[in-house]
């Protein structure tokens, strides 16, 4: 899946809070990016909502216990071309803000701080990629965030759709420097296709891919499809214990 190991380095504009809109911001934007909370279910029920799981394209495993910033995160091994090991599978317990925690690599505590240090900053940065996939409506309003009505524009289905600009202040995410179009359908309310540009000023996007198959998960709503056929195996686990995050047990089921 080579899209997706290219958009590691290019995604990552998310912070944890929610806050009120960027003083830049479009009024009509931040009317928009507004409507799609509540559609999604307000904010309330998101910031109610604690534990969420979920399955980036079939590949990275995520736990996250929103209230904490706790999360557990199981990472595949990655293997070069010629099939050597690059980097052992990876099982990690960490805070993603104070970015602090433990990880097993090859099924083996890392002891070595340096190596350690290394894989808790390979984890949140794949974190910080992944959950963006996964909550990006729920975060049009974060500080740093400025929002832009770029018009009304059609889906690929042909549906029509206003859509969002997103850009980012220095210092937010790992890449800042990226640019959003978010489609928001008419007829739906929802986010239901985004196209991503590596650079504010690119005038092609890097890919442009749907918001699709949105689903109700306890008091929240969640898109279940992003392309490419795969099971996110996304689940709002509220009955998840504290211990998951921190001793590693198996999830109550």
């Amino acid at each position: 899946m080579r899209r997706c190991s290219v958009l590691l380095a290019l995604l990552g504009s998310l912070v944890l809070s929610m806050g009120a809109a960027d003083a830049d911001s479009d009024p009509r934007a931040v009317a928009l990016a507004e409507a799609v909370m509540e559609r999604l279910g307000g904010r309330t029920a998101w910031d109610t909502t604690r534990f969420v799981r979920w399955n980036f394209f079939g590949k990275r495993m995520h736990y996250w216990d929103k209230h904490t910033g706790d999360v557990r995160i199981e990472i595949p091994e990655r293997r070069s071309e010629d099939g050597k090991t690059e980097r052992p599978e990876l099982f990690v317990l960490m805070n993603v803000g104070t970015r602090q925690g433990r990880v097993w690599a090859a099924g083996q505590p890392v002891a070595d701080e340096t190596k350690l240090r290394e894989y808790l900053d390979l984890a949140h940065q794949v974190w910080i990629n992944d959950s963006y996939w996964m909550f990006m409506p729920y975060k049009l309003l974060d500080p740093g965030v400025t929002l832009r009505y770029a018009g009304e524009r059609k889906l690929e289905d042909g549906r029509g759709a206003d859509v969002l600009e997103l850009t980012f202040a220095a210092g937010v995410g790992y890449t800042p420097e990226n640019r959003y179009e978010v489609f928001v359908s008419r007829d739906t309310g929802l986010v239901e296709q985004w196209a991503f540009f590596a650079q504010a000023a690119s005038a092609e996007p890097q890919f442009t891919m749907p918001w699709a198959g949105w689903r109700q998960f306890g008091s929240i709503w969640l898109a279940t499809d992003h392309g490419q056929g795969q099971d996110w195996s996304i689940a709002v686990d509220e009955g998840l214990l504290r211990a998951f995050f921190t001793e590693g047990i198996a999830p109550a089921r």
